[in-house]
């Protein structure tokens, strides 16, 4: 027997009360039936396991393995290694009693402001669809639910309970939904979680079109929604549109909200049971709980070790080579050599952001120790912090310090970033710029000595503009866990190669970002003014200068791009229509290296706005010096569509598509054109539609010539016959011409058409 077989002995009372947990972290657990709690943690990129299972603050979390944050993996762009951080955070999960992890938060980057995220993969669909999907795929291999978040549009902290994220269904089924879509359908999550805003004015808990009609109904999910803790502003409400498990519980009200809705017909019960038989099926699904950690030893039950040096290489992998003159890296010191290590985030490290993710790490490397661990004997490494971390104030002593160890170094290498202040749940950001201390102690640098390394840490977009002339070589290493500081000694000196592409643009200013306008909005909405264009592909649309494109990444060696085809198979009216797209890359350096292929579509003939280019492929090669591999990306009849808000579905227009395969999406090294062979995109032919439609339709065309009619000389009548009133009145729908004198359209003509439309439909 299974826990789902238990349905019918619930009474109404349990049955209320399975719909909301019974501590801050459990589902409530039903004895006399023998149905267990299941324990539920916070942890995109680590566990955060609270010793007390109802204990609903941040900080005193078992340790466990800080893996990279969002904003980190998502500039590795490597699906596998995501997928295999994920089942080892299963591992630690299933060792330390938790059944459910809390993530991964798969929101899209829309502005570099959102104090959230260094919690996100990319400001990119596909991207982040494809990271998240291998991250759930991961965790649930180790028999531990996933739970995907935050469903959906929640771009910005501020007002984030409250706010109304208003936005037209085009944007978000191509750029707000498509990642959840994927991740449902393809890795099956156990649970998605509801964000706290509301969308369109509805608060996502309440939100059936997205709860069921989207998430159920279309994409097949059949698990636990769960809400954002403290998402809920209606049990009875939520329950109906689709919301099953509410957290944290607000015992005595929430679940007897939903009984006393029951018995007085409110609530149809038959959707209580739907959500209870989904959290009963999230029971089955948690195997029994390990036994618990021992509290002198919560991490007996994994292989710290293991996990620490998975962390490192990931670190190494989610790093961004974004500049790097004259090959300045990686260094090659020999004995007497100096590389002043300057800023002090080289001995206080800062590797992930604050809030509900925050990790209580199993150990943590500083990049400084390991630096001067890693350099050949002889090698000095002398430190100086050049700045404080707690205040945007210059220190003129400390910075006095920094020149003077600089002017004597042959390589300067300063740790920049952001403080931990700056980053957090719960707060956007006011700008995008570096701390004044930081900035300010640059060009004193690099006027003392031009061989100038930055390393910087931060979890999103930062300012470069002002500040990236003065350095040779720039390594963004982002918000990397608890070995970033192994893994960027390593990248400093080669030992491994600096394989991250920008999973989000770089701007020159943040007047230039597309949301900037409508940036947090303001009176409780916030309008997503920019639709579609967001991030690269608003830049491209206005032909803005960034800092550094979406995709861009350099290496230690280089890399060649040959024989691009594109071949069409198949038709879209039976379905299998596709685009095979083949090129071969050639690794021409002298080192090994790993490269990020990607494939960008355009449609320049499209009788809707659409970006100059998107994403719609990609993949990691690893390469030998001197070796070739052949890559081949298959694209579907989705990829090259878009979201027809008037027909409600996806439309492929016939024409002409732009193909590019490249390294970022402004350093395109190959293209190719392809022609696509489509029904003709129609409206529906009605009173509503305009004179224009009737006459771009060929069969609407024809029977309104024909029902008008033409006069004694053979000339159309009418407006048909008036090219002038023709420019004029064509967006008029044909109901409103009805009422204009001779026209040739009054009400008896508009019937006729109707009904031979009708007639030929």
């Amino acid at each position: 027997m299974t826990m789902a077989d238990l349905l019918s002995e619930l009474t109404l009372a349990e049955k209320a009360a399975l719909c909301l947990g019974s501590t801050f972290w459990h589902t409530a657990p039903v004895p006399r039936l023998g149905i267990p709690a299941v324990m539920l943690s916070d942890g995109p990129h680590g566990l955060r396991r609270q010793p007390d299972g109802n204990q609903a603050g941040i900080s005193g979390s078992l340790p466990a393995t800080c893996f990279p944050t969002a904003s980190a993996l998502g500039s590795s762009w490597d699906p596998e290694l995501v997928r295999r951080i994920g089942a080892a955070i299963g591992v630690e999960a299933r060792a330390q009693g938790v059944g459910v992890v809390l993530g991964p938060g798969v929101n899209i980057k829309r502005s570099p402001l959102c104090g959230r995220n260094f919690e996100y993969f990319s400001e990119d669909p596909l991207l982040t669809g494809t990271l998240g999907e291998a991250h759930v795929t991961g965790v649930q291999s180790q028999g531990v639910g996933a739970c995907v978040k935050h469903f959906a549009a929640n771009n910005q902290e501020t007002d984030r309970l409250r706010v109304s994220a208003d936005v037209d269904e085009r944007t978000l089924r191509e750029i707000y939904l498509p990642h959840f879509e994927r991740v449902v359908t393809r890795a099956r999550p156990w649970l998605v979680m509801c964000a706290y805003n509301r969308i369109n004015g509805t608060h996502a808990s309440e939100h059936g079109w997205l709860l069921t009609d989207v998430l159920r109904t279309e994409w097949g999910f059949d698990g636990v929604v769960v809400s954002d803790w403290g998402a809920v502003h209606d049990r009875v409400a939520a329950l109906a549109a689709g919301l099953d498990l509410e957290m944290p519980p607000n015992l005595g009200v929430s679940d007897a909200a939903l009984v006393a809705a029951v018995r007085d017909g409110t609530l149809d019960e038959n959707l209580l049971d739907r959500a209870v038989l989904r959290i009963l099926r999230l029971v089955d699904r948690v195997p029994a709980a390990d036994p618990p950690p021992a509290p002198d030893d919560p991490t007996s039950g994994f292989d710290v070790d293991v996990h620490h040096a998975l962390a490192r290489t990931a670190a190494a992998d989610c790093a961004v080579l974004l500049k790097n003159e004259a090959e300045l890296l990686p260094l090659h010191p020999s004995a007497g050599d100096v590389i002043a290590v300057i800023g002090e985030f080289a001995r206080t490290p800062r590797y992930q952001g604050a809030g509900s993710s925050q990790v209580n790490p199993t150990r943590l490397d500083v990049a400084l120790e390991e630096l001067r661990a890693a350099v050949p004997a002889g090698v000095h490494v002398p430190f100086a912090a050049g700045f404080g971390v707690q205040t945007t104030d210059q220190d003129h002593q400390l910075a006095a310090e920094a020149v003077a160890l600089a002017a004597r170094a042959d390589t300067v290498v300063v740790f920049l970033g952001l403080p931990g202040a700056a980053e957090s749940e719960g707060a956007d950001r006011p700008h995008i710029a570096l701390p004044d201390n930081q900035t300010a102690l640059l060009p004193r640098l690099a006027a003392v000595n031009p061989n100038l390394v930055v390393v910087l840490a931060n979890g999103s977009a930062v300012r470069l503009s002002d500040w990236d002339a003065h350095a040779r070589a720039i390594l963004e290493t982002w918000l990397s866990g608890q070995a970033a500081g192994g893994a960027t000694a390593d990248l400093l000196l080669g030992t491994v190669e600096p394989a991250g592409r920008l999973a989000e643009t770089l701007p020159l200013r943040l007047e230039d970002t597309p949301a900037y306008l409508n940036f947090p909005g303001e009176d409780g909405h916030v309008r997503y003014g920019e639709g579609i264009f967001v991030g690269y592909r608003g830049y491209d649309a206005t032909g803005r200068d960034v800092s550094y494109p979406f995709g861009h990444g350099l290496s230690y060696t280089t890399f060649d791009y040959r024989d691009l085809t594109a071949t069409v198979t198949g038709r879209v009216e039976d379905g299998d229509l596709a685009v095979v797209v083949s090129c071969t890359v050639v690794n021409t350096g002298r080192r090994p290296g790993k490269e990020v292929i990607q494939l960008y579509v355009g449609a320049p003939q499209s009788q809707v706005a659409r970006p100059i280019r998107e994403l719609k492929g990609f993949v990691k090669v690893d390469l030998a010096p001197g070796t070739a591999e052949p890559v081949t990306l298959t694209l579907s009849a989705r990829d090259l569509s878009y979201w027809s808000t008037g027909q409600r579905r996806w439309v492929l227009q016939a024409g002409p598509f732009d193909i590019w395969v490249g390294r970022s999406s402004r350093d395109l090294r190959l293209s190719a054109t392809i022609e696509i062979d489509a029904p003709p995109v129609t409206v529906r032919l009605d009173a509503e539609a305009t004179l224009r439609e009737w006459l771009a339709d060929p069969a609407g065309a024809d029977v309104l010539r024909r029902v008008v009619g033409v006069d004694a000389s053979g000339r159309p009548r009418g407006v048909l016959g008036d090219q002038e009133a023709m420019t004029v009145l064509g967006d008029f729908p044909l109901r409103t011409l009805t009422a204009f004198p001779g026209l040739g359209i009054d009400r008896t003509v508009l019937a006729a058409l109707l009904d031979r439309v009708e007639t030929r439909g």
